[in-house]
Formats: structure tokens, C-alpha cells, sequence
């Protein structure tokens, strides 16, 4: 079986995790990329189900001969649940919000939502925050006004889907964090990809083969659950050879898959605003996760 736990023996290669982890977050911006076509083309929810159910009968063959029972064990069954909802969400509103927004726009107001899991640390997790944390916050936010400004050309209801993908991830990560403790990431992932199956199923009534795909698009579909899948393996991988306070800052390269893939697949590049918005949004979120470890100045 695959080992996608740390082991006490295997040495840890800091710099190979951090190249798995930058080829998982490429993987995620290839995934959306994909999502962006296909949803211009297809009903999204048509889309979104052909993700999870691909996905699903991928982790199925590899992991249900050596897990079993213990692949659909939890601890927390409930809480595993909201937190599959979530993510269910998320795909949702990030492949509407896709439809309408560039794919580096609706990657930078996506990413607001590691600064609203530091606003809820205290009242939720009851950590404590410190003064750099909560000024890296606002200069974060302001980051987002630049990118989704009134004057700008972005979609407003692609905005306010972008705007509720951020909050349903804020909720994801908030549950991943409490469940961490308890739960195999693995399994996590097996209930993430069966409710999408079931959730966005239940709707295909309604939407299946309103257009018939081509066979470039039918590869496509295939390929969305097999990078969504390689994706969270590799990013699980990563955490084998190097810390979560290194490969924190990393995310925010997502940021530059997303804005290369924009130009080369979709020809949409940023203004100068929103790229400007874009890097103090990167830059905020990189503070939060180098000084989250660090003891600093805190405001009660």
C-alpha cells in the first residue's frame, strides 16, 4: 500500500517535498484549467460529477484491497461529512465562478480564504494571534479589493461565486485542521470523493448530455478526476519530506500556475492592478504561514 504518512525512519528531503508539493498545486491549476473548459462547454454539474465519480473509482482500486472496512472508518463521522460538503461547495462555486472570471482572478480571490481561517483561529481553534498575523490579514484583504475593485471588468456574479468558494474553503481547511488529529487522510479523501459522486449524481437528470462531448473532451473529463487524484497524493507526499511551516509559503505559487495557464490556454491576461493585488494577496498569505509558528507580539 501506499505510505502517505510520515515514517519515524525514512529521511526527509526538504527540497524534494517542496518541488511534490509545487507539482501537486500545478496539478490543481491544471484541474482548473480544465474545469474552466469544459464548464464554458458542458453543465457544470455534469462536470463536476464526471471529477468525483473518476476520482472515486480511482482511489477504490488502489486503496479498498489493502484498507477494507478501515477506508470508510472514521471517528468523527459527522464532521468528515460537513467537511466533504465543503468541498463539494467549493468545486461547485470555484466551476461557476470559472465560467464567468479569468483563471488567475477567481485563483487570487480563492486564496483570501487562509486569511478568514486566521480571523476564525481564535473564536474556533482558540489559537492566539499576533499583531503581524492580523496586520499580513488587512494588507490581504486589501490585496482582493485590488483584484475585484468596482472599477474593474470582472463579472460581478462571478466575484460573488468566487466570494462564496472562499468562504465554503475557509469552512474546508477549519475542518481539515480539527480533524487532523483523529482522522486518515486518506479516508478524508475517499468521503470528499463520494459525496461528490452521489451529490452532483443526483442532479445529472436534469443536465446529462445536454451537448455530447467530443472524444478531446471525453479524455478531458477522464483527466479531471486523475489530477484531482495524483494532485492530493502528491501534496500528501510532500508532507513526508518536508514541515508544514515550509511548504506553507509555497501554496501561493498556485497563484503563478494559474496566471501561465490563463495566458497560454485562454489568452487572459491580469492589468497591472490586479496583478499588483495578486502579489500583496500572495504576500499576505506567505507572512501568515512564516510567522504562524513564530512567537510574536499578541493582541488579546
Amino acid at each position: 500500500m501506499l505510505r502517505l504518512l510520515p515514517q519515524a525512519d525514512a529521511p526527509r528531503v526538504p527540497l524534494r517535498g517542496m518541488l511534490i508539493y509545487a507539482f501537486a498545486l500545478l496539478l490543481f491549476s491544471c484541474m482548473d484549467a480544465v474545469s474552466k473548459y469544459m464548464a464554458l462547454r458542458h453543465p457544470v454539474p455534469q462536470v463536476a460529477w464526471m471529477r468525483y465519480s473518476v476520482n472515486l473509482l480511482m482511489m477504490t482500486a488502489i486503496f479498498a484491497p489493502s484498507m477494507r472496512r478501515r477506508l470508510v472508518t472514521t471517528q468523527r463521522g459527522f464532521l468528515v461529512f460537513l467537511r466533504s460538503i465543503c468541498l463539494v461547495a467549493i468545486t461547485l462555486g470555484m466551476m461557476l465562478a470559472l465560467r464567468r472570471l479569468p483563471l488567475a482572478e477567481a485563483t487570487s480571490i480563492l486564496f483570501v480564504a487562509p486569511l478568514l481561517v486566521v480571523l476564525l483561529a481564535r473564536p474556533v481553534l482558540r489559537e492566539r494571534i499576533g499583531a503581524a498575523r492580523w496586520s499580513a490579514v488587512v494588507a490581504g484583504f486589501c490585496g482582493v479589493l485590488l483584484v475585484v475593485r468596482p472599477s474593474g471588468a470582472l463579472d460581478g456574479i462571478g466575484v460573488a461565486f468566487a466570494l462564496a468558494t472562499a468562504l465554503s474553503s475557509t469552512g474546508y481547511q477549519l475542518l481539515t485542521r480539527i480533524l487532523s488529529h483523529t482522522e486518515n487522510a486518506v479516508v478524508m479523501l475517499y468521503y470528499a470523493a463520494l459525496a461528490g459522486t452521489i451529490v452532483f449524481g443526483l442532479s445529472l437528470p436534469w443536465f446529462w448530455y445536454e451537448t455530447v462531448p467530443s472524444t478531446l473532451e471525453a479524455v478531458l473529463y477522464g483527466s479531471l478526476g486523475a489530477l484531482g487524484f495524483v494532485g492530493h497524493l502528491c501534496f500528501n507526499l510532500a508532507f513526508r519530506d518536508a514541515p508544514a511551516s515550509l511548504l506553507a509559503p509555497v501554496t501561493y505559487l498556485q497563484l503563478v500556475w494559474a496566471g501561465l495557464l490563463g495566458w497560454l490556454i485562454f489568452a487572459q491576461v491580469p492589468d497591472g492592478y490586479t496583478l499588483l493585488g495578486m502579489l500583496i494577496v500572495a504576500v499576505s498569505g506567505v507572512v501568515v504561514a512564516v510567522i504562524g509558528r513564530q512567537p510574536e507580539l499578541v493582541i488579546e
